[in-house]
């Protein structure tokens, strides 16, 4: 994993050609390397292979002091920024910087002169020399605040190694704190150049993490086309759907968007999955809810009947096959609950847990038990091994198989009928000290119907991100869904 200031090495071929022209030949304790010795045979089959001596990283320092020292130069970047009030002149060497780029190397054989003038944004400005270093010794020292101005150069020479190395260091480190928030910003930058790769990371870091991300720096600065990809989506993760008007009120207040923006902004909350209580009091004591009162009176009114009669019955009369009726993932405790499970790679677990039957008032004195449980090594039936006696009792775990939990109802009951509960896994992950949403699994029963879940953590190693002091730490949501709504996706 890249941390925050550490260098990141993207491989930088440097022919032969380099080292006797600009160079010249190693001498005294400069020269010194390693000696590798190939053991395999040749192919002759006589005596021992090809040794190989290594003066690379020798080679990398001495083409940073070329680049320090200016020595053997043959052409001067002159950086300057859209209003010249900062100039930086950097002696390079046109062989290198042309092997690197090709626009550099389009510009060079363009420039009049041995000055070639560069014109970059004050933040591209700044990291310049850095930029360049890295074209010099293929490594890079990297910030939070230093990765866009950088990706943007990276980008703009055609850099390849180095543009694909600063995305796999953004994606990484979208956990990572920073005083003023950076998420929706790199989110914001990756929309502009199309880097979907960065774009969908950080889109999905933010559902999955959106109670963080409510509480950060950055949250009134959010686009009002990033807010509204957030507000459409099923699979948000946060304590309640209060906790997302409240933010939403506050973006509202602080950046005065025009009165259509706000309107579609207020109208995709799910004030369904609002106790009435809570719809009282924001009728009461909401400004912003006041000031826009008649554009979402029909969704008020709507969540209002909602709570007033059953589920069964409001299905007669209205469409309930739309967003509003549909549940986010909710950390309450009325929606699921955590589960931490100590040394998950050895026996099965299991626990019990209650939810609410449903988000309608109508529902909300009425509790379900459900039951889980957790295998670590589960095989499905299609690759267990078969016996040759009849009525042999075949194993439900073995070793080799997957990680599955099983959710299940600890009873059946009538009030069940037209609603059918989706379970939502959240498996937790440590990144940079935190403990985030590493992943979402959707599910009516079992996770094998995901297929994936837990493929990629190793829950034997100790130091797997996804182990906090040797413990999986899951969090189970159950989703009331009327039928007619299991089809809608996000």
């Amino acid at each position: 994993m890249v941390k925050q200031g550490a260098r990141v090495h993207v491989g930088m071929p440097v022919p032969v050609l380099i080292l006797v022209l600009v160079l010249g030949p190693l001498r005294g304790a400069a020269a010194a390397g390693s000696l590798k010795v190939d053991t395999t045979q040749d192919a002759g089959g006589g005596g021992s292979g090809a040794d190989t001596i290594s003066h690379s990283l020798t080679l990398v320092q001495r083409l940073e002091a070329l680049l320090l020292q200016g020595n053997g130069s043959d052409v001067s970047l002159r950086v300057e920024t859209p209003s010249a009030d900062e100039v930086k002149v950097i002696a390079a060497h046109a062989l290198v910087l042309s092997l690197q780029s090709a626009v550099f190397e389009e510009l060079l054989q363009s420039r009049n002169g041995s000055t070639l003038v560069l014109k970059e944004s004050a933040d591209c400005a700044a990291v310049f020399d850095r930029f360049i270093r890295y074209l010099y010794c293929g490594e890079i020292s990297l910030r939070l605040d230093h990765a866009t101005p950088l990706h943007k150069l990276a980008a703009k020479y055609q850099v390849l190694g180095l543009q694909q190395g600063i995305t796999q260091y953004m994606t990484q480190n979208l956990a990572r704190d920073s005083p003023s928030g950076h998420v929706a910003g790199w989110y914001e930058y990756a929309l502009r150049v199309g880097d979907s790769t960065l774009r969908d990371s950080c889109l999905q870091f933010m559902a999955w993490n959106l109670s963080s991300v409510l509480r950060s720096g950055e949250w009134t600065s959010v686009g009002g086309q990033l807010l509204m990809s957030l507000l459409r989506r099923s699979d948000l993760v946060l304590q309640s759907e209060m906790e997302l008007f409240a933010a939403l009120e506050a973006w509202i207040a602080h950046n005065e968007p025009d009165g259509l923006t706000a309107e579609n902004m207020l109208r995709a909350v799910r004030y369904a999955m609002m106790p009435p209580r809570e719809l009282f009091r924001l009728q009461t004591h909401s400004a912003v809810l006041a000031r826009y009162q008649e554009s979402v009176r029909d969704l008020l009114y709507m969540s209002y009947q909602f709570h007033s009669a059953s589920p069964m019955h409001m299905a007669k009369f209205f469409d309930v096959n739309c967003s509003l009726f549909v549940p986010r993932n909710y950390l309450s405790p009325l929606w699921g609950s955590p589960w931490i499970i100590g040394n998950p790679s050895r026996d099965d677990r299991s626990t019990s847990f209650q939810t609410q039957l449903g988000p309608s008032g109508h529902d909300s004195s009425k509790r379900v038990t459900w039951n889980a449980m957790f295998s670590p090594r589960w095989l499905p039936v299609g690759m267990r091994p078969t016996y040759a006696e009849a009525g042999a009792m075949q194993p439900t775990r073995a070793e080799g198989g997957r990680p599955r939990i099983i959710v299940t109802p600890a009873t059946s009951s009538a009030d069940f009928a037209g609603v059918n509960f989706q379970k939502t896994v959240l498996v937790m992950a440590q990144q940079q000290g935190k403990v985030v949403v590493k992943h979402v699994y959707n599910f009516h029963q079992s996770t094998e119907e995901t297929g994936d879940f837990l493929a990629e953590a190793d829950l034997h190693r100790r130091t797997s991100e996804y182990l906090t002091d040797n413990s999986l730490f899951l969090h189970i949501v159950v989703k009331p869904l009327y039928q007619t709504l299991i089809t809608i996706k996000n």
